[in-house]
């Protein structure tokens, strides 16, 4: 296996360790039970009630079929990357309903955080996006001619994230942005970031949102075709075996190519585990927590935070910010030692193959080397395909982003460490959606593990053993949505996903 050619931020060479005690306990542990690698419980689900929820979104579509004569149009700038830009595009199909409008395809803001101009049809597929929906929402690909030469902020149909609450009802939608839409014929969102809830949307409109994430955005067939290569190569074979493949890659899983030894059925891992690291700097830097890297660390971060969080830092003159009272909170991002220890908690052995998805983790070698030491077989899409292969998404943030969605889709077990996420957001909804029950995620919750932590002084491995697992077990059960979470992440609930009682009827 070759080193993990991740792009570094930092370049010391020795271990950071902030659990010193625990982190050999996991060595000893991942070490000797080589034997048990094959354990049923680690690779599945272990709740067959999960099997009970099937897909239901793409069965039904609006009562009446939308109109060219409606209320105007709806544009939409994006910000973001690439899954908080998703989580736009399906909010914004509800909105065009709900409003009884045309939505022009939506375009994506270029960010100087991202620095990707990738436009939506250099990720996924137009026309499969306007076929798919064109019975419950009008798409067109572009503004009509004589739309297209107003200013829209100076005739006031600009409305800005600051003109609609966070997460807001369809109501706010109705009162502060049909007045304009009825007026000028067109209202162009900027921005439109989260601004949709979830509670309070009716479960028809809410089946929208399914049938946009779950079935209507289908990646470019340049970003499939690089997917489905490098998830071949992940698992060593090439044939599409899932619904997941299916609806990632469709038509164009590639066959592989005569001659190419790294999908050799014999050669490469049966399976493999995903894990989203979310220990960026610019993340590490935002949470104000620290991370046992002592005075340089703090300078540091306090640096990248004036340079990129202004804000923030202006905030931050008249409070007093505790770091020891925020990881208490759960509010600290997990670093790769202390994601490494709940793999090992859980029964994952040294030989565990691992894909790491995520951009450059702060720290690098450093930060990385507690958890190699545990699970050597660590590698990232750079690994698994060659430079030539990713060539053409070179500078592209976003479409190189896609195929960690892609790889942490497709995985055996997902492994989630920040909750936050849009990411692992999106990944975990999809694996319970396409899962068919057999797409176990890991959750750990940061709160309660923070507490675990806190207390390894004095802890012994077994006694860190089961409460890590039972940490981890009561996420994995299965559950219908509650309120307050996003169908996106828990897509059990009515308008997307159907359950099978055992009398055979189905609920939703």
């Amino acid at each position: 296996m070759k080193e993990l050619k991740q792009n570094f931020v930092r370049k010391e060479q020795s271990e950071q360790i902030m659990h010193e005690r625990l982190l050999q306990m996991a060595t000893l542990a991942t070490s000797k039970n080589e034997s048990d690698s094959g354990n049923f419980a680690l690779w599945e689900e272990p709740y067959k009630q999960a099997r009970k929820w099937t897909p239901c979104a793409a069965k039904y579509t609006l009562e009446e079929e939308p109109s060219e004569d409606n209320n105007g149009f709806i544009l939409v700038s994006a910000n973001g990357g690439l899954n908080q830009q998703r989580v736009a595009v399906c909010n914004a199909v509800v909105v065009a309903a709900l409003l009884n409008a045309t939505l022009v395809l939506p375009r994506f803001l270029h960010s100087s955080v991202w620095k990707d101009k990738s436009q939506f049809g250099d990720i996924y597929q137009e026309d499969y996006f306007v076929n798919y929906m064109k019975g419950d929402v009008l798409i067109v690909k572009d503004l009509p001619s004589h739309l297209q030469s107003l200013d829209l902020e100076a005739i006031g149909s600009q409305i800005t994230d600051n003109d609609i609450s966070k997460e807001a009802e369809p109501s706010e939608f109705i009162r502060t942005a049909l007045p304009v839409l009825q007026k000028n014929g067109v209202v162009h969102f900027l921005g439109f970031g989260n601004r949709l809830g979830f509670d309070s949307v009716p479960a028809d409109l809410q089946r929208l949102r399914c049938r946009c994430n779950f079935h209507a955005l289908k990646f470019a067939p340049e970003i499939q075709k690089l997917g489905s290569l490098l998830v071949q190569r992940l698992r060593g074979v090439s044939a599409m075996q899932t619904e997941m493949d299916t609806q990632l890659f469709g038509s164009n899983m590639l066959d592989r190519p005569f001659g190419d030894k790294s999908t050799d059925d014999a050669g490469g891992p049966s399976r493999y585990l995903a894990l989203h690291l979310r220990f960026e700097e610019d993340m590490v830097a935002y949470s104000l927590c620290e991370f046992g890297g002592g005075d340089e660390e703090r300078r540091e971060l306090q640096a990248f935070r004036e340079t990129h969080f202004p804000a923030l830092v202006a905030r931050l003159r008249n409070t007093t910010v505790s770091p020891e009272e925020l990881r208490s909170q759960g509010r600290c991002p997990l670093t790769p030692e202390e994601a490494g220890l709940i793999l090992a908690a859980l029964g994952y052995v040294r030989g565990t193959f691992i894909y790491v998805a995520g951009s450059q983790i702060y720290g690098g070698a450093t930060r990385l080397r507690p958890l190699t030491r545990l699970y050597p077989n660590l590698v990232t899409k750079e690994d698994i395909l060659s430079s030539d292969e990713l060539a053409p998404l070179k500078n592209f943030s976003s479409r190189l982003a896609a195929l960690d969605f892609i790889a942490c889709a497709s995985s055996d077990v997902f492994a989630v460490t920040d909750s936050g996420s849009q990411l692992s957001s999106l990944v975990s909804g999809h694996r319970v959606y396409h899962g068919r029950g057999r797409a176990p995620t890991l959750h750990p919750n940061r709160k309660r593990y923070a507490q675990i932590l806190s207390e390894e002084a004095g802890i012994e491995w077994a006694g860190f053993q089961k409460r890590v697992r039972t940490m981890v077990d009561e996420y994995k059960r299965v559950r219908a949505r509650p309120r307050g979470r996003t169908v996106y992440r828990q897509p059990r609930t009515p308008g997307c996903m159907c359950r099978a009682d055992d009398d055979g009827s189905v609920d939703f």
